[in-house]
């Protein structure tokens, strides 16, 4: 076994690093957070707190215990890497440097794999041990080489690795350990060492794809626990084995290319991944090609490059309209492609061929016909109909349509449908028969986008559209329409006003005359002459009507013809009415109040005259010669053309109603005047002239408002006697049925009841058959209440159906009710089997008492006992108080 040496210098106790420069060997990938080496920095100082750096941040960074870290994964080039770590002391400030040199390692052969297990001891390096003296060399720090171990070892376990000794060993007994991720930290288990023979083991099969490398650090310390050597930091590499497959990010790619493309056209790019080492040739891969289907027109339509995946064109022919889609089976093989040691995967890449414009539309016809109605618009007369090979509903097959001639006018428009791609012909102005009976269109299709370049055809269709225009029966129409007429009002019915007159624009259609008739005419004016149309007037015209509006009256109507459908038009006769003087003015307001004095007794007035200048004002006021109070009582004044302003001439004019005549003339020529009454109510005023007197009450009179709320007052007050009345009947009758409603039992009154009438006993013969008859109503069995019975009262059994009495029979029925009676006794098994008159009125049932008919009304009552009537009942106590022996 051969120690691993290094050279060492001479050198005296010195804070800071132990070297200028510090070199190591790591491997070529290194990923973020992986440790890489460890820096040692000696302090004389042991209490010395000192803070690490590094020149290059992004890329590495050193911890607390000199540990440097990758702050990022990347890739280490083949020449060395370099950097600063710098030590500060934090107190003084005082900074010390070292540079750093990274090595990548070499690749992993079997000879270097020979080369490793020939390392079989690492041996501490010299320094000075606290208890020897005098001072001794110090050895720098040893640059261990990584031990590289493949992965997926196969053991067996625990495989040695190398052993760790301190040359101290022969003299000291020492104890030897490791730490770091792997040994003492997780993953922990994995690397373990013999603290006595110092060798380092590993416990399991390796996974580089979990961990690429493991950083541990040796210690080797006396039985009592003091540091004996500096540790040594150790770098076990996980060498990467073929053992993933290549995986697809997609198991099915789809890409699309253009029909007609060039060979050499990029289509799209497949891509694997192998976790193995992307460095090495287990994580190198290769792609191909495996089948192409279909295989027209060519089995070798793409190709894809190997190492990106990219597949392009590399023959012409695409044509979707023959084959729209290819699907490619690609292969990933790492090692390279090697087919022999390689692992390969395959995915399914689906390439759609888009359509591009290489097929104009094309009509399937050269010639179309149609046909419309005249006057008719948004009707479709014709559908233009072609074919396009490009893929439907696309720019390159959607269809555009334009007139090229015979549409000077611009009647016809041309609509694609989007379903079917048709052209539809469409009517856009209304066509006349009589101007055009047949049109003849140039049209021609094209597509919404070009053709593609170095297509032979041409870019357009064209083909004729014949159109027949079909004449139909048009409606009657009047000229002018509207038709103006002037004409002063007051024209005298059964005048002539006016011709209005139709024309039929159907000139070769077989038809009679048109025929008029009136639609509308407001007020009734107007007639109209049914067959040449002349209009003459049915009332007189006037210009003040409800109807007319500025001066303008309007009246409607119609013209017909005879045609198959028949057809109408209607036509607007304007009136303008001149107005002529024909209505005098009349005065505004009617009624007026003023005060008895002079001041303030003035009264506004108005004239009002429906016609219009210059028949209406100025007006001239005045007032009338007789009666001859009028002028001496009151005077007018005109204060404008319409108003005028009336007064008392006399100091004071007793309260009152007066009616003042007012005369008032227009300025028409003629001129009209009236006399107007003025209702003036003259009363008593305070300062404000308001009036303050009664009269003006009394003499204004009930108005119609009070009226009607007296008469509401009075209705109001016999619905609320009415009601009274009501009222009070209904709560004697509920006062009798209270009355009524007392149980019999309940009522202990010293009074006779009354039961119902009973014939005489045995030996009376001459009955009277009037006590048969029982007057007053017997209370019904419904009404009594449930559970409560006389004890006289028969039990309870099903009762024999005996017939009933009417309120008052016919004297000459008696003997049928009476044998009726007596067969249904007969046939009666509750029915006392003794002589007995029978009971014809029912009184109750279950009574106690013996017969009646063996009494004896002319024997003694003082041989009997009549005792036993106390055990009777309330009902009898008077008979047991009379018979019975009392002294009463």
């Amino acid at each position: 076994q051969a120690p691993i040496k290094a050279t060492c210098e001479d050198m005296s106790c010195k804070t800071g690093f132990p070297e200028d420069v510090h070199s190591a060997v790591v491997s070529r990938s290194v990923h973020g957070g992986q440790p890489l080496l460890n820096v040692r920095f000696q302090s004389c100082d042991g209490n010395k707190k000192i803070h690490f750096g590094s020149s290059e941040p992004e890329d590495f960074r050193v911890g607390e215990d000199g540990v440097v870290y990758a702050e990022r994964s990347f890739q280490l080039s083949a020449e060395p890497t370099e950097f600063v770590v710098s030590a500060q002391d934090k107190e003084t400030q005082q900074e010390w440097q070292m540079r750093v040199k990274l090595t990548p390692e070499p690749a992993f052969t079997e000879a270097s794999e020979k080369d490793q297990r020939k390392i079989e001891e690492i041996i501490f390096p010299w320094q000075q041990y606290k208890y020897s003296s005098p001072l001794k060399r110090q050895k720098r720090d040893w640059v261990i080489p990584p031990i590289n171990l493949p992965e997926n070892s196969k053991g067996p376990f625990p495989q040695e690795l190398v052993r760790i000794r301190s040359d101290r060993d022969k003299s000291l007994s020492l104890r030897y350990s490791v730490t770091g991720p792997g040994a003492d930290q997780p993953p922990t288990g994995i690397f373990i060492i013999n603290p006595i023979s110092g060798q380092l083991s590993v416990t399991k099969p390796l996974d580089r794809e979990q961990i690429a490398s493991f950083h541990l650090r040796a210690h080797a310390v006396d039985v009592n626990g003091n540091q004996v050597e500096n540790p040594i930091d150790i770098v076990i590499n996980v060498i990467d084995m073929n053992d993933n497959r290549p995986e697809f990010l997609h198991q099915v790619w789809n890409g699309t290319v253009p029909e007609g493309s060039k060979p050499g056209t990029y289509v799209m790019t497949v891509t694997a991944i192998d976790a193995d080492d992307p460095n090495a040739q287990n994580g190198m891969l290769r792609y191909r090609i495996v089948s192409q289907a279909p295989s027209s027109p060519s089995p070798n339509m793409f190709t894809i490059n190997n190492e990106t995946g990219d597949i392009i064109t590399v023959a012409a022919g695409l044509d979707r309209e023959k084959v729209q889609q290819y699907t490619l089976i690609i292969q990933a093989t790492d090692m390279e492609g090697n087919p022999t040691y390689g692992l390969s995967n395959t995915a399914t890449a689906v390439i759609a061929v888009t359509d591009v414009n290489d097929n104009p539309p094309e009509f399937t016809a050269m010639t179309f016909y149609g046909e419309v109605p005249e006057n008719r618009v948004d009707v479709i007369v014709a559908n233009l109909t072609v074919t396009d090979k490009d893929q439907p509903h696309t720019p390159a097959w959607n269809a555009m349509y334009r007139m090229t001639g015979g549409d000077p006018t611009g009647r016809f428009t041309i609509l694609t449908d989007p379903n079917s791609n048709d052209g539809l012909v469409t009517v856009v102005k209304p066509i006349d028969f009589e101007t055009n009976r047949m049109f003849v269109l140039t049209v021609a299709a094209e597509n919404q986008v070009p053709l593609a370049k170095g297509i032979q055809h041409p870019p357009q269709s064209t083909a004729t559209v014949s159109i027949t225009v079909i004449d139909v029966n048009e409606s009657p129409y009047f000229v002018p329409n509207p038709k103006l007429v002037r004409q002063e009002e007051g024209l005298m019915a059964g005048s002539m006003l006016t011709t209005f007159t139709a024309q039929d624009p159907d000139r070769y259609m077989q038809q009679t005359s048109l025929r008029y008739s009136k639609l509308s005419d407001p007020a009734n004016w107007l007639k109209i002459d049914p067959v040449n149309g002349q209009i003459t007037t049915t009332a007189v015209l006037d210009r003040e009507s409800i109807y007319v509006q500025n001066n303008m009256y309007n009246a409607t109507f119609l013209a017909s013809d005879n045609g198959i459908p028949p057809m109408s038009g209607t036509g607007t006769l304007q009136i303008y009415l001149l107005d002529i003087n024909d209505n005098a003015p009349q005065v505004h307001p009617k009624e007026a109040t003023t005060c008895e004095t002079v001041q303030p007794n003035a009264i506004n007035i108005t004239a009002v005259d429906p016609d219009i200048d210059p028949n209406a004002g100025p007006f001239a006021f005045e007032l009338p010669d007789t009666p001859a109070s009028i002028k001496r009582n009151w005077t007018i004044v005109r204060i404008s053309g319409d108003h005028a302003q009336l007064s008392l001439r006399i100091r004071f004019l007793e309260a009152g109603i007066y009616d003042v005549p007012i005369v008032i003339t227009d300025s028409g020529n003629p001129h009209a005047s009236s006399t107007s009454l003025l209702k003036v109510k003259v009363c008593q005023c305070d300062l404000n002239g308001d009036c303050t007197d009664v009269d003006r009450i009394v003499g204004a009179g009930l108005g119609t408002g009070a009226i009607i709320a007296i008469l509401l007052c009075i209705i109001i007050l016999l619905i609320l006697v009415l009601m009274f009345v009501v009222w009070m009947k209904r709560r004697d009758k509920e006062r009798q049925a209270k009355q009524l409603l007392i149980d019999p039992e309940d009522d202990v009154r010293d009074n006779i009841l009354k039961y119902d009438e009973e014939g005489g006993g045995e030996e009376d013969q001459d009955y009277d058959l009037s006590q048969l008859q029982q007057p007053d109503t017997v209370e019904p069995d419904a009404i009594k209440p449930v559970g409560i019975r006389r004890l006289d009262e028969r039990p309870i059994h099903a009762e024999p159906q005996y017939p009933v009495r009417s309120a008052a029979p016919h004297p000459g029925d008696i003997g049928d009710f009476i044998n009726e009676g007596l067969k249904a006794a007969d046939n009666d098994p509750t029915a006392p089997p003794y002589d007995s008159l029978l009971v014809f009125d029912y009184e109750g049932s279950g009574s106690t008492a013996g017969s009646l008919s063996s009494l004896n009304s002319s024997s003694s009552g003082g041989e009997q006992d009549y005792d036993y009537l106390n055990d009777w009942g309330p009902r009898f106590k008077k008979l047991a108080d009379m018979y019975g022996g009392g002294d009463d």
